[in-house]
């Protein structure tokens, strides 16, 4: 007998599922959930998205934000000042993304732990109140 939180998925049409799993594809490509995250928490500029994802290059960000912006989910925004500036934004489309982005956050403050624990479990608020910022 399937789980009821499964069953809901079993009657979703293939249109569904394919868009599902092109949204799927954008967020989960490397560093993209990160630069998004960075973004919703205020970073504008290049180098303030480098300075929150940190381990990724400026060119592959260069590569990653023209795709979140193919996508719909990213602005670039040209600041005509002198020398020109550009800042980079959350469409409509990627602010409403963030409310499924929401609970994978949720879901990571309570299992993050090193990668070489077998046997996880879930993470209490006392935990996470606890640990060194």
């Amino acid at each position: 007998m399937p789980r009821p939180d499964v069953e809901q998925w079993q009657t979703i049409d293939d249109e569904a599922c394919l868009g599902a799993i092109e949204v799927i594809e954008a967020v989960g490509k490397r560093w993209n959930g990160g630069i998004l995250l960075a973004l919703a928490r205020g970073a504008e500029r290049f180098s303030d998205i480098m300075a929150v994802v940190r381990g990724l290059s400026s060119r592959l960000l260069a590569v990653r934000l023209r795709e979140l912006e193919h996508a719909g989910l990213v602005d670039r925004v040209v600041v005509h000042t002198m020398p020109v500036s550009v800042r980079y934004q959350l469409t409509a489309q990627g602010r409403d993304l963030l409310g499924a982005l929401q609970p994978i956050a949720g879901y990571a403050a309570r299992w993050r732990v090193a990668p070489t624990h077998p046997d996880a479990a879930p993470r209490t608020d006392a935990d996470v109140a606890s640990e060194p910022r």
